[in-house]
Formats: structure tokens, C-alpha cells, sequence
């Protein structure tokens, strides 16, 4: 009976052996994405039909509810917990548990992964579509800078489009800008800086040089310079970002190349006859990443700020797309009668930054040797 209650609710098995963090995330998740399919019913069951975003929600959430049911399935089959901790898994296993005993770092990453879940599932979540003018369609004007009320809860803005909603499809664009925009810096600065570092030379004196010169630009100067030269796309908008963060990563990685390159594991594959390409893949940037992963994340909520001022001065997303920093400029003239137009996706911004920036901290001190031996028992 137990067993068939835990198949209907994942998380429930694990919440009654005790482990309240995941048990609870479990099941609060499954009856969120259950509570979803009812009330959304109709937009789920058409979501294949519909267009791109819609189809990558339904596959969101099917994957979901498939993953943690699955994940329950298997930790209630006693199948989870016991693998040997050795290599690669002990090592991140350990991580993690250093990583959990920062509760501030975990709640930045709940926030987080709530933030990314609900850009993935805005076409079921958002109750109008972004665009809808309802003042304009009815020709009722009181819909018109409407404050937050039952159907509208943040309100409306001066075309009495639903703020809720348009902050939800905002997320999909900001989030996706800022982790687009640092995979692509961080695959760029990880190469040069990995190259730069073992190469050494003339090779070293080039890359360095060019981040020298790149850093010697006011980022935001140079931003603005290259957005406003070209055509606009949101395209633009993520190489531009990109290519003007790239420099801190590589001098990050270069660095930690330097010193891995003179360790008995990196002479010993020299020894072996083990060519350069093989040394660097597989021998240097493995050990080299805890900083990176660092660098990225905090890099994550650095690019959404950016991506928020160069629309926000109307160099960035354009309307009627609507991003935080777009929704923050068209508010900024109703501060004083409006101020849930501006107020609302200005917070996203804040909380969406300051979670990113808190899993940042979290990640650098668990991947810190000194810290980890500091908090063991």
C-alpha cells in the first residue's frame, strides 16, 4: 500500500525515511506540475499543435513529471544510494555535500531553478499572452495602468497589458540571453586561456595582449558601440555580450594553466610522449574548471544586468518584445502613478542576480579545499 501510494506521489517514500530536502522538493514539484496540467489544461492538450514555444513547454513539462517520478521510483527501489562514492562521482558527491550546508546557496539555487522553470513553462504560466490590449479591444480604459488586483496581480501597464505575464515572457528572454551569452565567453576564454598558458611564447604574448586591450575598453562603451553599428538582433545582442566577457575567463584559466602545467601529473604525461592537444584536454582543463564554473555563474547574473541596461537605454530588446530592462525603461515615465510598471520587473532583476550571485558564493567556497576541511567534521 505504501509502495503504490509512493508511485501516485513522488517524494512522498523519501519524505517518510526522513530526507525533508529532497522528499519535499519532490513532491512539492510533482503536485505544482500536476496542478499545472489541470488548470492549463486546454493549452497542454493543444501545446503540439501550437508553435515552437509551446511545444518546448510540453516537452519541459513532460520531461519533468517523467523525471521525478522516476527519481522517486528508483530511490524508493533502494537503487539510489547504493553506488560506490569513488572517482568522479565521490568527488561531486562531495561537493554537493559541502555545497548543501550553505543554506543561503541553496535557497539562490531554488530560486534559480525556479526562475529557468518557469521561462521553459511561461506558455502554460502566463495567463494572457504579452501582447493582449485588452483597454484597446473592449475600449474599456480603466484596464489602463490598472494597479495589482485579483485577475491582474502586478497590475497593468499603459497599454494595459497584463505585467505578469509580460514578466514571465521577459524571464525567457533575459535568462536566456545571460546563460547563452556566458556558455559562449567561457567556451572562447577557456580555449585561449588553456592554449596561452601551456604554449607560453609568442602565443601567450598575443592572447594576452588582446584581453589587455579588450579589458582597457569601458565594457558598457564598447557594448553600446558595437549594438549600435550593426542591424539589430537578439542574435547581436548575445555575441556582443560574449565577446566583451571572454578576457576575464581567460585570464582565469590561464592562470591555473600556468601553475598545473609544472605538477608531476603534467610532466609525467609529457614523459609519456602524450601530444599537446591530449595534455590540455584531458590532463589541464579538468582540473582546471572549479574557477570557471565559478567565474561562469557569477558571469550569468552580470550579463542579465547588462542585457537590462543596454535595453533599458534602447540598445537591447526591442518592443513590443518584452525583456526586464525593456519593461523597466517603458515604466520609468510612471514611477510616480504607476509604480508596478517599472517596480515589478525591476525586482525580477534584483532576485534573479542576487540568487544567481549566491550560488556563485556557494560554488566557490565548496570547490575551495581550505573551506571544505574547514567545515568537516
Amino acid at each position: 500500500m505504501a509502495r503504490g501510494i509512493g508511485l501516485l506521489l513522488p517524494g512522498l517514500p523519501q519524505l517518510l525515511k526522513g530526507r525533508w530536502l529532497g522528499g519535499g522538493t519532490a513532491l512539492a514539484l510533482w503536485i505544482a506540475l500536476l496542478g499545472l496540467v489541470v488548470t492549463r489544461f486546454s493549452r497542454v492538450t493543444t501545446a503540439l499543435s501550437g508553435g515552437v514555444d509551446s511545444r518546448i513547454a510540453f516537452l519541459t513539462l513532460l520531461l519533468l513529471l517523467c523525471g521525478v517520478w522516476g527519481w522517486s521510483a528508483r530511490e524508493e527501489a533502494g537503487k539510489g544510494g547504493g553506488r560506490a562514492e569513488a572517482g568522479s562521482y565521490g568527488a561531486w558527491r562531495g561537493l554537493w555535500e559541502t555545497f548543501r550546508r550553505n543554506r543561503m546557496a541553496v535557497f539562490g539555487l531554488w530560486v534559480v531553478t525556479a526562475l529557468y522553470l518557469a521561462a521553459l513553462l511561461t506558455p502554460f504560466l502566463a495567463p494572457f499572452d504579452p501582447a493582449f490590449q485588452p483597454a484597446f479591444q473592449a475600449g474599456d480604459t480603466r484596464l489602463i495602468m490598472a494597479p495589482p488586483s485579483a485577475v491582474h496581480i502586478m497590475g497593468t501597464d499603459q497599454l494595459s497589458r497584463d505585467i505578469f505575464s509580460r514578466v514571465l515572457y521577459g524571464a525567457r528572454i533575459s535568462l536566456s540571453i545571460g546563460i547563452v551569452a556566458v556558455g559562449i565567453s567561457v567556451t572562447l576564454g577557456t580555449l585561449l586561456g588553456a592554449v596561452a598558458g601551456y604554449l607560453g611564447g609568442w602565443v601567450d604574448a598575443v592572447v594576452m595582449r588582446a584581453v589587455d586591450m579588450f579589458m582597457a575598453f569601458p565594457r558598457l562603451v564598447l557594448l553600446i558601440a558595437v549594438v549600435a553599428f550593426f542591424d539589430y538582433s537578439i542574435f547581436l545582442i548575445i555575441v556582443a555580450l560574449a565577446l566583451t566577457q571572454w578576457p576575464f575567463t581567460t585570464r582565469v584559466v590561464r592562470g591555473e594553466v600556468l601553475s598545473l602545467r609544472e605538477r608531476e601529473f603534467a610532466e609525467a604525461a609529457r614523459a609519456l610522449g602524450f601530444s599537446r592537444r591530449r595534455i590540455i584536454f584531458r590532463h589541464l582543463l579538468p582540473n582546471a574548471m572549479a574557477p570557471v564554473i565559478v567565474a561562469a555563474t557569477l558571469g550569468v547574473g552580470n550579463t542579465i544586468i547588462l542585457e537590462a541596461g543596454l535595453s533599458f537605454l534602447g540598445l537591447g530588446v526591442r518592443p513590443p518584445a518584452s525583456s526586464w530592462g525593456v519593461m523597466v525603461a517603458a515604466g520609468r515615465s510612471y514611477l510616480s502613478d504607476a509604480w508596478w510598471i517599472a517596480t515589478f520587473p525591476g525586482l525580477a532583476i534584483v532576485f534573479a542576480v542576487l540568487a544567481i550571485n549566491l550560488v556563485g558564493d556557494g560554488l566557490r567556497d565548496a570547490m575551495d579545499p581550505r573551506q571544505a576541511r574547514r567545515g568537516a567534521p
